[in-house]
C-alpha cells in the first residue's frame, strides 16, 4: 500500500506516529509524511519520506493537503488527532483515512477540534482512556516510546530522578523552582531535559542538558518529574515508572487526573520547590506507586504492537 501519515510539526505531535509508521515501512508499503520542515530530519532517517504540504509550519488544513493527495493517490491516509483537515479532506476526495491518537482523548476548550467519525488508532491503554471514548472504532496500539538515539547521562546514585517540562510548555521558573527541590534529595541523582532553557548555580547532584534520548533515559529512571504531557505519561508507564506531574495547560491537567487516579502518580498541591521534593521522595519509598505503574505497563505489553497493527490495516481499508 501507499500510506501517508500527517501530523503536527512538534515532537509531541509526531513522535507518536513513527513507531506504526516505521512498522508499515518495514512490512513493505510505501511510506510518506506530511508534516512541517522541523520534523524533516528524523522523519528522513528513518526512511519515512517526509514532505511539507503546502506553506505549512504546524497544523495542516485541507487545502495544504488536497494537491499532495491528488499527486501521490494513497491506499490509506493516517492522520493525527491535531491535524482534522487531513482526515475530513481524504474521506472527502475518496481516500480510506484513520485517525491516530496521541494519548487520552483531550478535553474541550484546549484548542483543538475534536475528531468525528471513523476509526481511531488508540495508543493510550484502555484503563487510563477516556471512558467515553472507549469504543468499538477503536483499534488499539500500543505506544511504543521514540527518541532519536543519543548519550543516557551515567549513573552515579542508587536513584535516577528524570525531570523534564516538554517543549511547549514549560518555563524557566517552574523549571528551575523544580530543580531547587529535586537538589535536596542528596541521596538521588537528578538528570535534566531542558531545551531552550538555561539555569545556572544547580545542586551537586543535578545535571541540565539541552536534550536526551528520553526513551533511553526512562527505561533507567526511578521517578519522571513532568508536565503531563502524553508522550511522557506513555512512555513512563510502559516502563513502570511512577511520575510527580505538573500540569501546565493542554491535555495536561486530564493525563494528570488520570495518573493520580491509577495510583502511578502525584500531583503536588503546590508547584513549590519543598512539595515537588517531598512528591518525588514519596515515590521513591512508597511500592505502592510502582506497583501501580508496574499493573499499567503490564497493560501496555498485551496491546497490540506496531508490527501486528500494520499487518492488520490492509484488511481495515
Amino acid at each position: 500500500m501507499r500510506v501517508i501519515f500527517a501530523s503536527m510539526a512538534s515532537v509531541g505531535h509526531t513522535y507518536p506516529l513513527i513507531p506504526l509508521a516505521v512498522a508499515m515501512r518495514e512490512a513493505g508499503h510505501e511510506v510518506h509524511f506530511a508534516v512541517g520542515e522541523e520534523m524533516h530530519r528524523v522523519l528522513g532517517k528513518l526512511g519515512l519520506r517526509p514532505f511539507r504540504p503546502g506553506f505549512v509550519f504546524g497544523e495542516i488544513y485541507a487545502e495544504d493537503i488536497a494537491p499532495e493527495l491528488e499527486r501521490l493517490l494513497p491506499d490509506l491516509v493516517i492522520g493525527e488527532w491535531a491535524v482534522p483537515e487531513v482526515v475530513s479532506e481524504a474521506r472527502r476526495r475518496g481516500f480510506s483515512a484513520l485517525w491516530h491518537g496521541f494519548g487520552r482523548m483531550f478535553p474541550d476548550n484546549i484548542g483543538f477540534v475534536k475528531p468525528v467519525g471513523g476509526r481511531h488508532v488508540d495508543i493510550c491503554p484502555p484503563s487510563l482512556q477516556d471512558r467515553a471514548f472507549l469504543g468499538e472504532d477503536r483499534i488499539p496500539l500500543r505506544p511504543v516510546p521514540f527518541s532519536p538515539p543519543g548519550e543516557v547521562p551515567v549513573r552515579t546514585a542508587g536513584k535516577l530522578i528524570y525531570l523534564t517540562l516538554g517543549t511547549a510548555f514549560g518555563t524557566r521558573e517552574l523549571l528551575a523552582e523544580a530543580v531547587v527541590g529535586l537538589g535536596k534529595l542528596t541521596d538521588a541523582q537528578v538528570v535534566v531535559a531542558a531545551p531552550r532553557v538555561e539555569l545556572t548555580a544547580v545542586p551537586p547532584n543535578v545535571t541540565v542538558h539541552p536534550w536526551l534520548p528520553q526513551a533511553e533515559v526512562l527505561r533507567y529512571a526511578d521517578v519522571v518529574v513532568h508536565h503531563g504531557g502524553s508522550g511522557t505519561m506513555l512512555g513512563a508507564l510502559a516502563a513502570g515508572v511512577p511520575q510527580v506531574v505538573l500540569p501546565q495547560g493542554a491535555d495536561q491537567f486530564g493525563n494528570a487526573a488520570a495518573l493520580v487516579s491509577a495510583g502511578a502518580a502525584v500531583r503536588p498541591e503546590a508547584f513549590s520547590a519543598g512539595l515537588i521534593a517531598e512528591s518525588a521522595r514519596l515515590l521513591l519509598v512508597d511500592s505502592s506507586y510502582r506497583e501501580a505503574a508496574g499493573q499499567v505497563a503490564r497493560e501496555i505489553r498485551h496491546m497490540p504492537s506496531p508490527a501486528v497493527v500494520a499487518d492488520m490495516l490492509a484488511d481495515v481499508v
